[in-house]
């Protein structure tokens, strides 16, 4: 079950969400406040898995909000900046905000972000002990040595980069893989780091699409992750921020259909 709060001065947007998020299995309300103060109480009371926060309080704003609520939370809230105003987008995701919803809602983008909710609260395998945990471990440094990619048991991602370098990165910070016909390698784009990371030569489509049922091949260029696919427009991908500036990632004829079938069914 989903706990949800939502934080907005406007009853009739409230009562609005209220009744499209009781469309959806799995979603519980568990609380409504009407002014920032009484949403940080709720936070605090309930724990919730996802808060709708209107930017625009009687009291705070939600930009503000945002920031108090580090004192409060465990992390494991996420927070979805709700507004009809898309100039605190930006903001919104510097004060880590989960994703941006405007008003009136588009009930494909409220769908579409209940679905990256659910991906993102989806637990890893646990290690019951020390010795798993160790055999894990030297299991994916001999896939690295001998593929130079693999995934651990807590959905993180060891990548050679050559022969001695490798980098831990985590699956949900991956936007699209990309093939460099120039260099014969694949490379992967990460949130937070200022260019590509180049892969192992030996690293091919096949291993990458292995690695998380959330990765697809949309061409025989890219291959991307749909946790943060928006649309496709002009057969080219739009993807969530931090990912919004990416638009070279088109999708080729013969991968289209299996893109809308695995995307309508995610």
């Amino acid at each position: 079950m989903m706990n949800i709060v939502i934080v907005d001065d406007e009853k009739n947007c409230v009562e609005a969400l209220a009744d499209k998020l009781k469309q959806y299995d799995g979603t519980n309300v568990v609380g409504v406040a009407y002014n920032g103060m009484d949403g940080l109480k709720l936070m605090s009371e309930h724990r919730p898995d996802l808060m709708f926060l209107d930017v625009e309080l009687p009291d705070i704003s939600g930009i503000e909000f945002l920031e108090r609520i580090e004192e409060i939370s465990d992390g494991r809230c996420r927070v979805v900046m709700y507004t009809s105003h898309g100039r605190y987008m930006l903001p919104a995701f510097r004060n880590k905000a989960f994703d941006y919803l405007m008003k009136p809602i588009d009930d494909n983008e409220l769908r579409t972000i209940l679905r990256r909710v659910c991906i993102d609260r989806r637990p890893t395998k646990p290690q019951t002990a020390l010795a798993d945990t160790s055999n894990n471990m030297v299991s994916a440094y001999d896939a690295l040595n001998s593929d130079g990619i693999a995934k651990r048991n807590d959905g993180k991602l060891l990548i050679y980069t050559n022969s001695v370098d490798f980098l831990l990165v985590d699956t949900r910070d991956i936007c699209v893989f990309t093939y460099n016909h120039e260099l014969r390698t694949w490379e992967v784009t990460v949130s937070g780091r200022p260019a590509p990371v180049r892969l192992k030569r030996n690293v091919s489509s096949d291993m990458i699409l292995e690695l998380d049922e959330a990765l697809v091949r949309v061409s025989q260029k890219h291959i991307i992750n749909l946790s943060y696919l928006i649309e496709v427009a002009d057969n080219t991908c739009h993807f969530y921020p931090p990912f919004d500036k990416l638009d070279d990632v088109k999708v080729g004829r013969l991968f289209r259909k299996k893109l809308i079938d695995r995307f309508s069914s995610f």
